[in-house]
């Protein structure tokens, strides 16, 4: 009888147990599921971070390649988040964060010099690029107002990576960057990883570039990319998830 109530006793703890570590292995699973989206914005804030960190340590080539890195974070974290059903005002505010954190600030840091002019230059860009996340919104789906800043920082950096930091060029480019972001055209929600099997065919084409390529290959693809998306925003880039 002793036994019998022992071994009872033993099995209701051993199922309490399993069904605890169960219940955990769901929180762990619908944790990660919330905040996959969260991040991946994390990781386009750090290489930010580290991309400013290169600029002011004089590493260039390297905030360049930062730079690129967290453009296709950028990309992936929003189709991460709709994929999960785990969009959220947090993930939106902190992919914001991220955005001007890497595409700003980074970014307006490779136009920097000890020139006063530059450093106008560099303030103006950030400014923009705030202006360009304010006004986020169009009111019409599926599309933005002004050109989105990851393909202006995309192109400065592999402006600058194919020119050897060729500041004249640079800044002249910057200069029409500013422009397009603070424009009123509109832009289309490209959505690339939701939509046509080429354009997924694109984005990975841009991860092989960045990892497995010679450095000028790569640039050039990330300009051709970031350039057809201000040439051709409609005929290419439009949304048809």
């Amino acid at each position: 009888m002793i036994l019998l109530s022992s071994s009872s006793g033993l099995f209701q703890c051993t199922n309490k147990l399993f069904l605890s570590d169960e219940a955990t292995g769901l929180q762990i699973k619908e944790f990660a599921r919330k905040n996959a989206a969260n991040a991946l914005s994390l990781a386009n804030m750090v290489m930010g971070i580290a991309s400013i960190l290169s600029s002011l340590n004089g590493h260039h080539h390297a905030a360049c390649w930062l730079v690129l890195i967290g453009y296709l974070l950028d990309l992936a974290d929003g189709a991460v988040a709709r994929q999960l059903d785990a969009c959220s005002a947090l993930g939106a505010k902190l992919d914001d964060f991220a955005d001007f954190t890497t595409f700003g600030i980074a970014t307006s840091l490779l136009l920097r010099t000890s020139g006063l002019l530059d450093n106008i230059l560099c303030v103006c860009y950030v400014l923009s690029v705030f202006t360009r996340l304010c006004f986020f919104t169009s009111g019409i789906p599926f599309m933005y107002r002004g050109l989105p800043c990851i393909y202006s920082a995309a192109i400065l950096a592999s402006a600058s990576l194919l020119s050897g930091e060729n500041l004249p060029m640079l800044r002249v480019i910057a200069v029409f960057m500013i422009l397009f972001m603070i424009s009123q055209t509109f832009y289309p929600h490209d959505r690339v990883l939701e939509s046509q099997a080429w354009k997924k065919a694109v984005y990975a084409g841009g991860i092989v570039m960045l990892f497995c390529s010679s450095f000028p290959p790569a640039c050039v693809y990330y300009l051709l990319w970031s350039v057809s998306y201000i040439l051709f925003p409609t005929s290419l880039w439009s949304s048809k998830v």
